[in-house]
């Protein structure tokens, strides 16, 4: 049996922290069977704790043994510093070195002992020497390879030479600023009970003529939308492939000339069938997308016949983008099946599909379907920077479990664990998010090429990409199997190789990165955004006080500020306080905590009413519309990038999601009241944008 410490020591050479502060205040300790499951998922030898003391030594003896780290970070303009764990023997060995570069040349490195006096350590009867060198050549950007030789021994390792701070616009005197809709919830006269690229497009040019920067939304990815059933856009297939549900029927070049297509739209059973999933107030994603694919079917049925570029564009971008006939096969898979590919049968699971396996036309489909999505996607960002507008994507923290990515890359993931968050005040059984977290020692091996491809595919459309969760590149809390999120623990990362492909793929793309720091953040992530560059974000309703002389919290710097987020109340709610009547009816307030938070709701309503009429921005109307109108207003004065909620500006009530619920509230269903035409023909609404336009330009 082990002695409680050894299991401990045997987690932190693990990289796990098992013992933490919740959102409660509490301290906890993860129990040791959740412990020694996490263990298991990361490859220790352990079924039981009678196990620790040998996992422990084999542990020590395979770090000692490793050499050098699987992943060194070289940043810009500053020295290359290593650190060797060598056979005793070596201790002092020439060491040469060579970088292979990306591009596949060959760069001879200088190496010389640094500062460190070398370490001897003996480690199960075998002796060991840790050194310290320092690598001196002028490095170029880029993902490179690093060899060692030491007498007979040879070492390598991926080397990512990257910028110390994440890509940021050249015109850092302006004042950025933009408005904020879910894609599915904005909609229009012409698109099909649900918002499709052109929509966002729309969206662009309305933020352009009001001298905004950027258009925001939330991620645009594959999902299952048949069966498997999961329309949430935080648990995509896949984050390498955009979701055809948000395809433009109108914009497809094969419908144009396609004769069944034609009949098929004209028919009167499709009219009425469109125009009854226009009508809803929820987004019918199974239907709409049923709806879709009979059309696009036709459309790609009519491809032979269309022009011989057209074709020929078409086969290119197949055979450019293998990922895609893969992705495809799966996709054509799973709707034969019905079901996740954990119960496929063993060759399925194991990744290995035949063309008996689906159908070719299901194939087809989807390989054309993401055809279509990337030329739109890219037009889409084209017409958006026509108005000197970006867009602002959404990178999402996991994906689904039943999906391409873990289907395809499953070594990368811990499946036996799930993501989630330990108990806070909202939460006080903590989260489980379902979805696999990645495996940290295996990802490194892989010189995070699966998250490198998908950075690049937000970052092909993409002018800013908010890091969803950005906690999650420092450590990430795991909830194995069969325990409860409160028996959870924390698996730490390497945040400097995280930050490093972050940073190197930003400039390359000249992309803006957020990261997403709300909540109980450790304050190293804090500084490890400042140090980076990289924006964090401030949700003004977190920092309303009940005292009128400092209702509102002073904005930090390098922030995105908004009033709120899709996961929190609207400014109606917040300010009518129906976001509380909500949680009681939800069950996650009693009601003594309701009376309470009413009453400490009403004394911030009090207080920022007071500091905007102090501060001139509110007169004798405390209205909420005045009230919205002057804290934006604050916001557009004081606030370093601003992100208006779309919804706020008609005093919207309902959220998009309400965390923690699935079935109790219709998230990611609900559509926007207005359609973007109507919202142009808001006098109201479109003179609010106007004001905050000109105290940005003038602020700028």
């Amino acid at each position: 049996m082990a002695a409680p410490d050894q299991l401990q020591n045997l987690a932190r050479l693990y990289n796990l922290q098992t013992a933490y502060i919740d959102g409660l205040g509490q301290l906890r300790q993860a129990p040791p069977e959740s412990i020694l499951s996490v263990l298991q998922s990361l490859g220790a030898p352990v079924s039981s704790l009678d196990d620790v003391p040998g996992a422990l030594r084999a542990r020590h003896q395979a770090l000692w043994q490793r050499g050098i780290e699987p992943v060194t970070v070289a940043w810009q303009d500053q020295p290359l510093k290593l650190k060797l764990r060598l056979p005793g023997r070596l201790v002092q060995a020439p060491v040469t070195a060579e970088i292979i570069l990306e591009a596949g040349e060959r760069l001879a490195v200088q190496c010389d002992d640094g500062p460190l006096k070398p370490l001897f350590k003996e480690v199960e009867g075998a002796g060991y020497v840790s050194r310290s060198m320092l690598l001196r050549a002028a490095i170029p950007l880029g993902y490179h390879r690093l060899h060692l030789r030491l007498g007979n021994l040879e070492l390598a390792s991926e080397l990512f030479a990257a910028p110390y701070q994440a890509y940021a616009p050249a015109q850092s005197n302006i004042r950025r600023w933009g408005v904020f809709c879910p894609l599915y919830a904005l909609h229009s006269v012409r698109s099909w009970g649900a918002g499709d690229f052109s929509d966002l497009a729309e969206l662009a040019h309305l933020a352009g003529e009001m001298n905004g920067q950027v258009v925001a939304t939330l991620p645009m990815l594959a999902g299952f939308l048949d069966e498997p059933f999961n329309p949430s856009p935080y648990a995509p297939v896949s984050r390498l492939f955009w979701n055809e549900f948000y395809l433009d029927m109108t914009s497809i070049p094969e419908l144009a000339d396609c004769p069944a297509a034609q009949a098929l739209l004209n028919s009167a059973d499709f009219r009425r069938e469109l125009d009854a999933v226009r009508d809803q107030n929820l987004v019918d994603y199974r239907k709409i997308m049923a709806l879709k694919r009979r059309v696009i079917e036709e459309a790609l049925d009519a491809l032979p016949s269309r022009s011989p570029e057209r074709r020929r564009s078409f086969e290119n971008f197949v055979t450019a983008n293998p990922t895609v006939p893969d992705y495809a096969r799966f996709r054509a898979k799973v709707e034969r099946e019905r079901k996740s590919w954990l119960h496929w049968d063993e060759a399925g699971r194991s990744g290995v599909l035949t063309p008996h396996d689906y159908d070719q036309r299901a194939k087809s489909y989807h390989e054309y379907v993401q055809w279509l999505c990337d030329e739109q996607a890219r037009n889409l960002r084209v017409e958006a920077s026509q108005q000197r507008v970006e867009l602002y994507l959404d990178f999402p923290l996991g994906v689904n479990r039943d999906g391409y990515d873990v289907w395809r890359e499953r070594g990368l993931f811990a499946l036996n664990a799930s993501g989630g968050a330990p108990p806070d005040g909202l939460f006080v059984k903590g989260q489980n998010w379902g979805f696999p977290p990645f495996h940290p020692g295996a990802i490194r091996r892989h010189g995070y090429r699966y998250y490198r491809q998908c950075l690049r595919h937000h970052m092909a459309c993409a002018g800013v990409l908010r890091i969803d969760h950005v906690m999650g590149l420092h450590r990430a809390f795991w909830v194995p199997d069969g325990f409860s999120a409160a028996e959870g623990l924390y698996v730490h990362n390497r945040a400097d190789e995280y930050y490093a492909v972050l940073n190197l793929e930003s400039h390359r793309h000249r992309v803006q990165i957020v990261g997403e720091n709300l909540g109980t953040v450790p304050v190293y992530v804090n500084q490890a955004l400042a140090r980076h560059k990289i924006l964090g974000m401030h949700v003004g309703q977190f920092g309303v006080s009940v005292d009128p002389s400092n209702a509102l919290d002073r904005l930090a710097v390098n922030t995105v500020a908004s009033l709120n987020t899709h996961d929190t109340a609207t400014f109606m709610s917040f300010w009518t306080g129906t976001d509380i009547d909500d949680r009681l009816a939800l069950g996650l307030l009693n009601d003594e905590q309701a009376r309470h938070e009413h009453h400490y709701r009403s004394g911030q309503r009090d207080a920022l009413t007071a500091f905007a009429r102090s501060t001139g921005r509110l007169g004798d109307d405390a209205g909420p519309a005045a009230v919205l109108k002057a804290w934006l207003s604050y916001l557009a004065e004081s606030a370093e990038f601003l992100l208006i909620n779309l919804e706020d500006l008609w005093l919207e009530t309902a959220p998009q999601n309400v965390p923690g619920t699935w079935q109790e509230r219709p998230n990611w269903q609900r559509k926007a009241c207005y359609t973007i035409e109507q919202i142009r023909a808001m006098p109201r609404l479109l003179d609010l944008l106007r004001t905050i336009g000109d105290i940005r330009a003038r602020m700028g």
